[in-house]
Parts: structure tokens; sequence; C-alpha cells
């Protein structure tokens, strides 16, 4: 598959709904959603309603199964799972999955949008322009006259820069002449035709077409969903359409309220309540507070409006009382209470009760040896008494209701008849009543009780509620919809021009409402690019949802905005996915001063100058809405009145510096200093003069007000969106002034404006002494400086007549695209600071500025070098599948071994210094030392930063301050011979960027590290096994520990090779002139086991083997260091402290077996690999007594019958140098060492109470709490995972005597007496397979011949150990050691008790990353270790229960591969266990898979604390945790295979 050229990653998480969150694409990008950890062992299935083809259109209920696919070659290895959706079409799209195999969205476990923006195209040749482009005016048709004088005053628009005109709607308008009030949606307004023309809809159509293709201007007009004119024919024709009385009974309470107060307001301004002190003329507040008294006291309670939610009482006890005789049975809900059930027709008194639930109340509960006619007395009684108290709380309850009413009808009367702010109305008359109504008036006069009948008759369906705005309100609720008492408490602004449009669920509730509508939608995005969602936070959104998919059928690139006013981010992004709207509407007029429009032109777009550098293929990150940002929108004051004449240049001129689409309203840049009333004004709009010299009064041109600086600053927006002005930075220089930078980050070049703010009349004009601008390079231009000018000799504003006219005294003067010299507002104070000479509030100038020639020429020089690594980000499931193509620097890297790679990559501090170079890790202040020399180090902290583009992060800071980061990266490379060209390339490439401007330094030192980071991965990958190559990037990530932990370390050799080794030989390097091997050796975890004696451990060394080297074809590294250890043999041991085999001990029983079973592993992985037995190992020791021997040497296959033969005779020894000097916590005692086989059961045996022989190997070192020289965990006896792996070694060698592929059949066992006993290695496996259940399985039950009954504390598990001596209990401890025997030999435990245990050990013992080595209701159990704790707690002083409760990881690795051997060995008997298991193994790994890919270390932990706690004295990254987690990985593919055969 070809890597797209944009890809976004969508990661999916169990129970997660993002419905409010928002993601913006754009068409031809590629999604990729991949699962989150917590989806690893699901079934998850997903959904999409984005068309596979553009011509199948929008459809949301169309959704389509897709199908997950995987680049990794395990199929069993869903880590990389994406599914995939190709993004053809604009709009709003929904996916959602499910995880129990559903395909019903009502099953979804989790669901989201994704928004995929338009493509917007002008003129003939449809170019493309971006959203960020827009610039655009609204201008309301009504001003511009009849449509034959359009095109000249729409043509103000085109030169002023605009592209795109936002009209006001077209159509056929009501009597109010609102412009949003609509009287017939489907036709053109008829006031645009003249005497000779009736113009049409098609008219229209044809003008918008020629401006798209010769004026390059975009057409959008509004949408009005939610009403229409009171006189709209059809509305008459269908009041279904409406909220009336007949659809909506649950307003008739509202309606009556409405008519009441509609007539006392009438009555006030007859006169009739004058005397009662409320006259016509309200000027002060005590009329409305007498209209109230006169409303509660004397008017109101008459109607008594609450009978329409209250009961007859003595109706209800008839219906009561009928029922009980009838045999109605009483209802048995047990929490049920008597509660009012309005009447369907909210009729007076017609209210009700449930009267089965009343005969159960008051009736069924009475005694029975009652009679049933005093029952029926008595029930009735207790039933008239609840209704009384249920009327009586409805009537308090609508008390509270009415008295809010006359609250709201009052406030609204105050705020227009005396209120300052208010329009101050003289007097109280039917054209200006105390509150408009609510309902649409009566055709007739009448009183208000024939009104009241009204609404019962059929001319009910003609009493319509009006539409209006709440307050507050939540948005997606409807508010005349029954449940919402919005009307009744008059908390609506009434809009009563118009009636609300009632739609109901879907088309099937109001039939011709949708499809009227719908045919408008339709008609209007056939004509208009794009749409305005007028009042969208109150359409109800599933009417907008339909609506606006019927539109895009039609244009499915239409552009859709609108203005939200929700309060609140969830509801405003609920909008914004369910509709698809691209941009909101943000009014500059809400910044209250010039620092705050400073924060909202920096908030609406763009990332911050210097931005990290981001690969095309990513995670998909939420997003804030696109911005329209307005300086001022047709709904606004106009700025003049709000702040100041002088501050429209500057605002308008920083609102363009916005990363996002402006807009503007005709009459701001003609300086209107007043609103332009939408629904009052009847003035025409100016229009275009070509000759200023003969401009009339009807018209504008380049000269008039602000027009000429508009276009200078439309056209400036328009350059900075196309041209990749991305990056942005808002200056705050002073109170008034304001810088914005708009930076390229590809040609470097940026654009500065600054503007002086004038938020109120400014008091002083003087423009001199102004802050200066640093000019960051060269200035090219100055591209316009303007600034408002007061002209006194001009007569002041009086409005025209007959002209929407501005000021006619204010100017703007303004230059464009000259030199600094032409300048005069600025001038250059040497080569980098800008004066400002003459820079009064209202002035902006814009400023171009480029790098100069030498920066330019250096970062050119650093693209090309940044070009040889093209887009080689990786990203979860977008795999890098690029072969090397022979870049200077790939080729070079290409050619380094897996130990230059470590030198490349990681080395930590100690490992560092050991070189000797005098090195060690970088320290970055405020922040701390890198966790790695190489590239890594500084990866996993750029990763991280650049992920939030984290600029003021303490590495930003260090680089923009100095080269010494570039410096000591190349430097630390160049000192070695086999890393140096990478180094002189980094120097060369850093030299280069250290020319750069010091905010660029960042972006293009990660860019730079990162590629060659990236290309140095992708190299570990490709000299790695086929498995790591073609493997998901978890078994990569886990691969990686390979290179971080094995490596060369001067002070950490391996013990001499054979000088007679075959080949091939070991790797040489020159040091000193001479030339020595360099084998690499593993480290057991980082940072502490690093360097010097204890870098090297065998245990460790042999558990990781089979993980980091055999599985990731490491074979020459694993031979090497197998015979290397081979070569160290003594007393039948490996060492433990390898120390060079020199300072090497001996004091571990377990090494060696897990040598022996890596070399089984390595003879079985690697074709060919039995060869290894005839290598030949330099023996150290090749006697027990012997000194270090230099001379001799041997086979392995000798060496490894000579380590059997030592077990099977028996070894007891005391370890050299014992004493304080070898161990300073060990006793005496504890340096005496033993190994034995019992020949009784074939089991490894030794130990005793004073060592610690196993991995469980802590020695007590506190003398305050007495543990000191005490093991914690001696585990002497049989330890279970030494039987595990004695049986796996005994039977393969077996089996290799039968091949003739290992020349020693067996053991001699000593009889006593000089006559010994040959015991075949098939005997002892079959010895060990008779004995491990009868000696190790603790019954589920207890039986009858049980031993140490007393001692079990868990039941239907494995034993820890058998035969111990010290405290025969700890035998019986549940530890994590068992399926260390089951994995290596399954053969030896019964499948089904197996089963049992390890399901044990999941439920008690597992934890998140690692798990407990200990049972937690063991009396010893603590699952906090820290070492450095010096208390009398002997339990734990001084990390004493380092293996007694905390959770390590390496031995969830074998865990995992028991359950799934025994789950393939139980697949036969119970189909499915298999699969069932897989999943489980691979939730369980999501964990590992999360902490490897977060981790700065790139790796796991040798442990953890309890639950999952991080634990500081940890390793952070450990070779056997890596290793033994990507064994589980190999195993699953391997067994999935052999399963899916089966």
């Amino acid at each position: 598959m070809t890597a797209p050229s944009q890809l976004r990653l969508l990661t999916l998480n169990v129970n997660e709904n993002k419905d409010s969150t928002i993601f913006r694409l754009e068409k031809g990008w590629t999604l990729h959603f991949v699962l989150g950890p917590s989806l690893a062992d699901k079934d998850v299935r997903i959904f999409v309603n984005h068309p596979t083809d553009p011509k199948l259109g929008p459809n949301r209920s169309a959704y389509h199964e897709l199908k997950w696919e995987n680049l990794s070659a395990q199929k069993s290895d869903v880590y990389d799972n994406f599914a995939e959706v190709r993004l053809v079409m604009a709009g709003s799209f929904n996916y959602y999955f499910t995880i129990n195999k559903s395909d019903n969205v009502e099953d979804a476990n989790g669901r989201g949008y994704f928004l995929v923006d338009p493509i917007l195209r002008v003129g003939k040749m449809d170019d493309r322009i971006s959203m960020d482009c827009i610039r655009c005016q609204s201008v309301l048709p009504k001003s511009l006259g009849t449509f034959d004088k359009w095109k000249d005053r729409l043509l103000v628009s085109k030169e002023s820069g605009y592209n795109m005109i936002h009209f006001t709607p077209v159509q056929e308008l009501g009597i109010s002449n609102s412009s949003y009030c609509l009287k017939d949606q489907l036709k053109l307004n008829h006031n645009f035709s003249t005497k000779e023309k009736q113009y049409t809809m098609k008219d229209l159509e044809e003008l918008i077409t020629m401006m798209k293709n010769e004026w390059d201007v975009l057409s959008l007009t509004d949408l009005v969903f939610n009403h229409t004119a009171n006189e709209s024919p059809w509305i008459l024709e269908h009041p279904e359409c409406g909220y009336n009385m007949i659809n909506s009974p649950h307003l008739k309470p509202a309606y009556l309220l409405d008519r009441i107060l509609w007539h006392f307001s009438l009555e006030v301004g007859e006169g009739k309540w004058q005397s009662q002190g409320v006259p016509p003329s309200i000027t002060q507040d005590d009329h409305f507070n007498n209209a109230r008294r006169l409303l509660s006291e004397q008017i109101l309670p008459k109607y008594r409006i609450a009978e329409y939610y209250q009961v007859h009482v003595d109706d209800t006890i008839n219906r009561f009382k009928a029922a009980v005789l009838g045999g109605v049975r009483g209802d048995d809900r047990p929490d049920a209470d008597i509660a009012i059930i309005s009447d369907p027709s909210y009729r007076r008194l017609k209210s009700s009760v449930d009267v089965a639930l009343a005969i159960k109340k008051f009736y069924s509960s009475q005694p029975s040896h009652i009679s049933r006619d005093d029952r029926i007395v008595e029930a009735c009684n207790s039933l008239r008494q609840k209704l009384n108290e249920l009327n009586q709380a409805a009537e308090n309850t609508i008390a509270g209701h009415i008295d809010c009413a006359v609250n709201n009808f009052l406030a609204n009367g105050r705020w227009r008849f005396i209120d300052p702010n208010g329009p101050k109305i003289p007097k109280v008359s039917e054209k200006e009543p105390i509150m408009w109504n609510y309902f649409t008036l009566p055709n007739k006069k009448m009183t208000v009780e024939e009104e009241e009948e009204m609404m019962d008759s059929p001319d009910g369906a003609f009493c319509m509620a009006h539409n209006g705005w709440v307050m507050s309100d939540d948005p997606l609720r409807n508010f005349a919809a029954p449940g919402s008492n919005i009307y009744l408490r008059r908390e609506l602004i009434p809009w009563g021009d118009n009636v609300k449009l009632r739609y109901g669920d879907g088309p099937e509730d109001c039939p011709f409402l949708w499809d009227f509508m719908a045919k408008y939608a339709k008609e209007t995005a056939k004509i208009f690019h794009g749409i305005r969602l007028d009042n969208c936070h109150s359409t109800p959104i599933n009417v907008a949802e339909y609506m606006l998919d019927e539109a895009r059928k039609v244009r499915p690139d239409l552009y859709v905005i609108a203005e939200l006013f929700t309060n609140s981010e969830y509801a405003d992004n609920t909008f914004i996915n369910r509709l698809g709207l691209n941009s909101l509407v943000r009014e500059g007029l809400n910044a209250w001063n010039s620092h705050e429009l400073g924060r909202l032109v920096h908030r609406f777009g763009g990332s911050p100058v210097g931005s990290f550098m981001q690969p095309p293929a990513r995670p998909l990150m939420p997003s804030m809405a696109h911005a329209m940002f307005i300086d001022q929108t047709h709904d606004n004051e106009s700025p003049i009145q709000k702040r100041s004449a002088y501050d429209l240049l500057p605002s308008s001129a920083l609102i363009a510096m916005a990363c996002c689409a402006t807009g503007s309203n005709r009459g701001y840049d003609e300086l209107v200093p007043h609103y332009i009333d939408v629904v009052k004004e009847k003035r025409l709009y100016k229009s275009w003069s070509t000759d200023p010299q003969k401009t009339g009064r009807g018209q504008v041109d380049t000269t008039t007000a602000l027009i000429a600086a508009k276009r200078a600053i439309n056209k400036l927006h328009h350059e900075l969106g196309k041209s990749g002005f991305e990056q942005i930075y808002v200056d705050q220089v002073n109170d008034n002034i304001v810088s914005v930078t708009r930076h390229n980050p590809v040609s470097h070049q940026s654009i500065i404006l600054v503007a002086h703010t004038a938020f109120s009349q400014p008091h002083n004009m003087d423009g001199s002494n102004q802050p200066p601008l640093v000019i960051p390079g060269v200035l090219d231009e100055i591209i316009f400086e303007a600034k408002m000018q007061h002209v006194t000799k001009v007569a002041p504003y009086k409005e025209d007549s007959d002209f929407i006219n501005g000021l006619p005294d204010f100017t703007v003067t303004m230059k464009e695209h000259i030199k600094v010299n032409e300048s005069s507002m600025v001038q250059m104070a040497g080569t980098d600071k800008l004066n400002f000479v003459d820079f009064p509030p209202g002035s902006a100038v814009a400023v171009r500025v480029s790098l100069t020639p030498p920066i330019r020429a250096s970062l050119l020089q650093v693209r090309q070098l940044l070009a040889q690594f093209g887009y080689r980000m990786r990203t979860f499931s977008a795999r890098n599948l690029e072969e090397i193509k022979g870049g200077e620097i790939e080729v070079a890297i290409a050619r380094l071994t897996l130990n230059d790679l470590n030198r490349i990559l990681f080395r930590c501090d100690n490992e560092e210094k050991d070189d000797g170079k005098d090195i060690g890790a970088y320290f970055i202040p405020n922040y701390g030392p890198m966790l790695y020399c190489g590239l890594q180090g500084i990866v996993s902290i750029l990763s991280k930063i650049r992920a939030s583009n984290d600029l003021g992060h303490p590495l930003c800071d260090n680089l923009r301050m100095g080269d010494w980061l570039m410096h000591y990266t190349a430097h630390r490379l160049m000192v070695h011979e086999s890393t140096k060209e990478i180094g002189k390339w980094l120097k060369m490439a850093f030299g280069h960027l250290s020319q750069a401007p010091r905010s660029l330094i960042p972006c293009y030192f990660d860019a730079i590290i990162t590629g060659v980071f990236n290309i140095a991965e992708e190299v570990c990958w490709a000299k790695m096994s086929e498995f790591v190559k073609n493997g998901s990037t978890f078994v990569r990530a886990l691969a990686y520990a390979s290179v971080q932990l094995v490596s060369y370390v001067r002070t950490a050799k391996l013990p001499r090779l054979a000088a007679t080794l075959a080949p091939p030989a070991p790797p040489t390097i020159e040091e000193n002139g001479q030339k020595i091997v360099a084998c690499v050796s593993m480290s057991a975890g980082l940072p502490f086991f690093s360097a010097g004696l204890f870098r090297n451990w065998g245990r460790d060394t042999f558990i990781a083997l089979r993980g980091l080297l055999l599985i990731t074809g490491r074979y020459d590294e694993a031979r090497l260091i197998i015979l290397g250890y081979g070569g160290c043999l003594r007393h039948g041991l490996i060492p433990n402290l390898l120390g060079e085999g020199i300072s090497a001990r001996f004091n571990c029983r377990d090494a060696v077996w897990f040598w022996l079973e890596c070399i089984k592993d390595y003879c079985k992985m690697r074709p060919g690999g039995v060869s290894i037995l005839k290598d030949k190992v330099a023996r150290l020791y090749p006697t027990d007594d012997a000194q270090l021997t230099n001379n001799v040497e041997q086979t392995l296959e000798d060496v490894m019958q000579e380590a059997l033969q030592k077990h099977a005779t028996g070894v007891s020894f005391r370890e050299r140098n014992a004493g304080h000097g070898l161990d300073s916590q060990m006793k005496n005692e504890g340096f005496f060492n033993r190994v034995a086989v019992d020949w009784e059961t074939g089991f490894i045996v030794g130990g005793n109470e004073f060592n610690c022989g196993t991995w469980m190997d802590k020695m007590g070192s506190s003398e305050k709490a007495g543990n000191k020289g005490i093991p914690a965990t001696p585990r002497n006896g049989a330890a279970v995972e030494l039987v595990g792996l004695c049986a796996s070694i005994v039977k393969w060698l077996g089996e290799l005597f039968d091949l003739k592929k290992f020349p020693y059949d067996g053991v001699r066992k000593n009889l006593g007496g000089g006559s010994v006993r040959v015991i075949t290695y098939k005997q002892w496996a079959q010895m060990i397979a008779s004995n491990f259940e009868n000696h190790f399985w603790v019954s589920r039950t207890k039986t009858p011949n049980e031993v140490n009954s007393h001692l079990i504390n868990r039941r239907g598990i494995y034993k820890d150990t058998a035969g111990s001596t010290v405290s025969p209990w700890t035998d019986y401890q549940l530890r994590p050691n068992f399926p260390i025997a089951i994995t290596v030999a399954p053969d030896i435990v019964n499948p089904e008790r197996a089963w049992f245990a390890l399901n044990m050990a999941e439920e008690i013992l597992l934890g998140p990353l690692g798990m407990k080595t200990l049972d937690p209701s063991d009396w010893s159990y603590n699952g906090y270790y820290n070492n450095d704790e010096d208390s009398a707690n002997y339990n734990t002083s001084k990390g004493f229960n380092y293996h007694q409760g905390p959770e390590w990881v390496w031995p969830v690795g074998f865990f995992l591969r028991a359950k799934l051997k025994i789950a393939s060995l139980l697949e036969p008997k119970h189909p499915g266990i298999f699969d069932e298991t897989a999943n489980s193994v691979k939730h369980t790994l999501t964990a590992h898979r999360e902490h490897i890919f977060n981790s700065d270390w790139r790796g796991l932990p040798e442990l953890t604390n309890k639950d999952g706690e991080y634990c500081p004295p940890s390793c952070q990254t450990q070779a056997w945790s890596a290793g033994c987690i990507l064994e589980v990985l190999y195993d699953m593919e391997l067994l999935s295979g052999k399963n899916v055969k089966k």
C-alpha cells in the first residue's frame, strides 16, 4: 500500500463517546481508526457513514463496515490493526464501533464524528481557495435596491478586496420587513423587481455565477428554519406547521396569560388604570409597581389559570368509587405515589390521577375485616384529602410561574419605557405595548373570555406561538415542547412578526413542512456556495441535520457557518459535529481592549512561530472550531459608537492577521456611525464609482473612508492564507499597540503588522516615541502604512435620506509597497530596528521581512539535507516500507553494526563514561541530564514537546541559547572510528543550522535528529529477523531493547574465547594501536547495571537471551555469549556475576539451567544451530580447583555434559575468597553452596537457609531490623522452575542422542563402593515427569494421605519449592515461578490442573505490568520496595521484601506463554479456549505496549510496586522484561498458526 500524502490516526477506546469532540480533516486525506489498549482483546466492528464513492452522496443512515487491516506479518498481533477511510466528500460524518459482534448503532460501545472541510473554488478555472483565505462582507439585500442595481452596489465589496459576500435572506419578506422574517422561502423578494421586469431566483443564480467566475467572489446566504412570517400564505394553509392550540394544547395556559396581559396593556394605553397609578405614559418605577399589584391582586386571580393543571375533586372521587365497585384491581408498584396527570387537551379541571394506584394506596391497604362500604367511604375521604393537597401544590407551582411571568412582563416594560439604555417609548398603545405578545393576535377584537373559548374551537389552530430568544437556555431543548414552561413564565424574548415552526421528530410528523423547507434548502444550495444557519442554537438539531444533508446533495462542497450562543463548549461542539459547521462566527467587538483582541487573533488559528515540523502521518488531535473572525457583524452596533472612529482601521488590520476566515459588514469600511437596522433600515447602499473625480452622492470609490485601506488589508489576508504564512506570534507592545507576526515556515519570510488601537476616544494623537520594532532579518518592503485622520474642515456627519452614508470628516492616508525611506511613519535605526516617528492612534503598518542571504543559504543547505529523509516519520499504523534509497546519511547508517547503532541511539551516562573519552550524559538546564547520550535521549524529549508544540520547554531554551547540544551530539560520535562518519555529517548539518535565527533552531534541530533517528531505527530492524523486520510496532519496540541493552563495554567484556573457534570470528576493534576482541555483552538493566562488574549477570542474560538475541535473529552475538559464559563453568555452574570470568561468583543454582535452555533454543531456532555443540570453549577453570587457565579448550557439548554430571554426582563447595571482602552482607554459612539431584524424584535440589541461589536472591542487610545476613527467600530444596528446566533439558538431550547429535546418553550415578549406574537422559526426564504432579500439585480439596495440610494457604496451585528444610511452609507459598516450569516443560503437568493453577495465579498475582512475587494473603507480603529504607521493620528494611510482593515484569512473559501452551493442549477438548486465551493475552499486554511507547527509556521496567505503581529503585528498562514479553508475541504467533491448522 502506498502511504497517503496526509494521514491521520484516530485511536478508539472502550466506552468512549466523542460526540462533542471536533476532529477536522480535508478531502483527499486518509483517516485510520486504530485500537487503543482497552480494545486489543475485543472483537471490534467499526462502521462509518462516509461514502466510499462521492457519487453516492451524503446519507447519515447509510453506514458501512470497515475492514481491519494490518501491515504486520504476524496475524495474531492486533496491536497495529487499522481501518481505513479515504475522505472523498465534505461534510459531517459519524462513526461507531461495537464489541459484541453487533452491527446495530444502539449497541455502540464508542462513537464520534469527523468533519471534512469543503473545497471552495473561484474563477473560470476553479482555482482553489482555503477557508483561511476567506474575506466575507455581509450585505442586506433590501438595501441593494432593485435587482438591476445590484451589480453596481455589490462591486463595492469586490473592489474592497472581499472574495465572499454574505447576503441576508433574499426571499420575500413579511410585513415587518425584517431581513429574517420570510413570507415565502421559495420566492425572490418582489421589491427587487422593476416595472419593466419581474426578477426571479434564476436571475439571482446568474449573478452569483458571474461573481464567482469573473470577480472571484463567492456568495453565501442565510437559511432560516425556525420561523416564518405571521402572514406566510402556506402557514395559514397548513397551520399544523406551527405550535397552536390544537396540536400543542400544553400552551393553552400560556396563551390565556398572554391574552390577559395583552388586554391589560391595551387598557393601560386607553387610560383605564390611570386612577390606580398606571397611566398611559409610564415614566417611573412606581407605575410598574402599581401594575404588579393590579395584575397580582385583581386581574390574574379571576382567571384561575391553575385549573388547567388541577383535578376536579368530586368527579375524580366518583370515578374512583365506580372503579372500586367495578372490581378494578390496585396497581402493585411499591414506590409509586399519587400524582396529577395532565389532561392531554389541557381543559380546566380535567387533569386526572391513576385510579388503579389510588385503589392500591387508599382501598386495598385497609384491613380486611372492615366492610366494603366502610372501606370505600374511608378510601374516598383519604383520596379527597390527597387530591386537595395535590391541587394546592399545583396552584402553588403555577402561582410561582405566574409571578415569574409578571416579573418578566414588567421587566421588559421597564426596559422599553423608562430604562436610559432602552428606546424610552413615551406612551403605551396597541402599536407599542408594555411587552410584545407571545402568540399571534386574533383577526378581530375579542374579550379574554372569547379568546379562551376560541382555543378549544377549530380556530385554535390559528392561535400560534411566536418564535424568540431564551437567555441561557439549553440550546438542545425545544422550549415550545411539552414539559417546557418558557411561554408560561414569559422567559422568551419574542419576535412578534413570526411563527415558530413545529417540525416534530421527523418528516412523518409534519410532511408538508419538511418537504417545503427541504425545497428551500436545496434551492438555496443550488444558487449559493455557502450558507449561514440563522439562529442555529435554537434550530431543532434534527431539522438542521436533515436540511443540510438535503443541501449538500445539491452542493457537496457547501460552506456552512453559524453563530452559536450556547455558552457551552460541549453544546457548541455538538452543533458543529452534527451539522458539519465549517466556521463559527467570532466577533471582534467582543474584545474589550487591545490585549483581548490580540489574544483572539492568536486563538483563532495558526501555530507559534518556530513550531515543530509535523509529519504527514500523525495522530488526529481534537481541534477548536474554525473561525470566521468578523470586525463587525450585521447584528452589531457600530464600533464608532462602541469604541472610536480611530479604531476601525487598526482593529480590522489586526483581525486580518488571524489564521482563519475574516469578515466585515457593509458600512464598516464606509465609517457608518450607527447600527444598520435589519428591520427598520429603508435606505440604500451606495454603488461603486470607477472614477473618483466623478463620484456622486450615491457612490463610493477608493478614496472613500477605509475602502482603500481595507482593500490592502484584505489582499494581505489572502496572501497570508494562500502563501503558507501559517505560524503566528502576537506581541502586546503596550496598552494600545499590538504587533502580529505571520511567518512562512518554508520560505521563512515574515509579515509583521503593528497596529495602534483606539478602543476609546484618544486624547493624545502624538505618534512619536513609540517602542521600536526589532526586524529579524532584511526589511524587503513596507506592504502598507495607513492612519486614520480627522479632517476638521469638512462638515460633520448628517444622515442621508436616501443612501446609507458614513462619517465625512474622517479619512485614511496610506501608502502601499514602499521602501523604508519613502515612509512617513517609520524609519530604520541601524540594521535591525524600525523606529516609529509618526504612529498615532488609528495607525497600522505592515512590513515584509526576509532572512539575510547568508542565513537563507544556510537554511537551504539544511532543507536539502532534510530532503534525504523524505517523509520517514513513522506512526502507529502508517508503517514505513521505504527501502534505503542511497542518500549519504542513509548509506552511512546502513553500514553500521548493531553495536554501532547502540552508540548512535543509546548509551546511558555510565556506559558513555566507560569509553574513556571524558563524555557523559548531556545536562539540560532547568530539566536535568538526558537519559541516553545517543539520539534516543533527545528524541524521548522531542517526541513529547513536538506533539504539544511546547516551544517553552527547557530543551528548546537550551537550543535557542547556544549550539552546545548540537556540538555534543556530533562530537560524541566523531571520537569513535566506527561512528565518525555520522558525527561528521551531523557536524556539517548543525554548522549550517547554527547560522539560522535562534527561534528556528529547535524545529530544524528536531527535524535533523528525528530524520537520522528514524533511519537508524529502520536499519536496526532491517538487521534483525523477519519476525522483527515484518513485525508490529510492539514487536519492534520490544526488539529495540536488543540494541539498547546489548553492546560492547570496555569494563564488562566477555571472557576469553577459544583461539580455534570456528568462523564467524568475534568482532574486533583497534585500541591503543592493538586489535582486541570486542564482543557485545548484555546489560541486566539500565541505568543501574550499565558498566563494570555489575553489568553482566548470568541468570539475567540467559533469561533474556531467547527474546533479545534469538528471536531477533542475532545468532552470532548469542553464540559468543553462550560460549563465553560456558568457558567459566565451575562446580557445574556458570557465574551469576560474570566479572569477565576472572571475578566471577558461582553463587546461583539457576543460571546454568537457563544457560542450557538457551543452548537448546539456539539449536532449534537457528538453522544448523546444533553445530554450536561442536564449537570450542576456552575453559578458564577446566577443573573446580584450577587456577585461571589460558590453554584448555573443550567442545560446548563436553562442557554441558560436565555441568549435568556435576549435578548428578552432587557438588558442595565454599566460595573462593569468601568473607566480607566478597560479600559484606552474607554470613559465613551462606558461602557454602550445594547442588545435587534427588534421585528418588530426579529433581534438582540445593541451597541452605543462609543463601539464596535462585533469582529471588535478596540478602538482608539491615542491622537495625535484624535481617542482616538472612536471605529473604532462600528457596532451598527443589525450586519448581529448576525442576521444569531440568526436565526440558534432559528430554531434549535424550532426543539429540537418538539423532546422534549429542555424544552422551546420560549421566553416571554413584552407587557407592566404586560402582556407578547410568541414568539415561530419557530415564531422567521420565523420572521427573512421573514425580512432578505428586510432589508439586496442591490439591483443590483435602486428600486422605495429604501431609502438612496445616501449612496450605492456597489450593489448586503448584508449590514454589518441594522439600524445603528451612521453613516447610514456604513450599506452599503461591509465587510466579511455577509457570516457568509449565512453559519449558508442559508435558510434566496435568493440563487441566495447570490451567486451574494458572487461572489462580492470574487472579491473585497478575498486576497491571508485573506479577506479584508473593501471594498478598501471605503474612510476609508487602508490595512496596524501597532499598533505602533503614527501619526496624524486619520485613521491609533495606528492601528485604524485594521478592515478597513487588510486581516483577519478566515472570509475566513465562506466565502468558504457559497459558498459551496449556490452552493449545486443551483446544481439542475445549474448542475455542486457545482464541479466548490469545485475546486475554493481548489484553494483558496492552499495558506493556502503552508503557514501552510512553517510557522515556523506551523499555519495560524491572518491577513495579503494588498494583503497578512506579518503583523508583527499579531499573526502568530491563533486559529480561523486554525479552520475556517479546517471547510471548513470538510464541503466540507460532501457536496461533498451529491451532488454526488444527
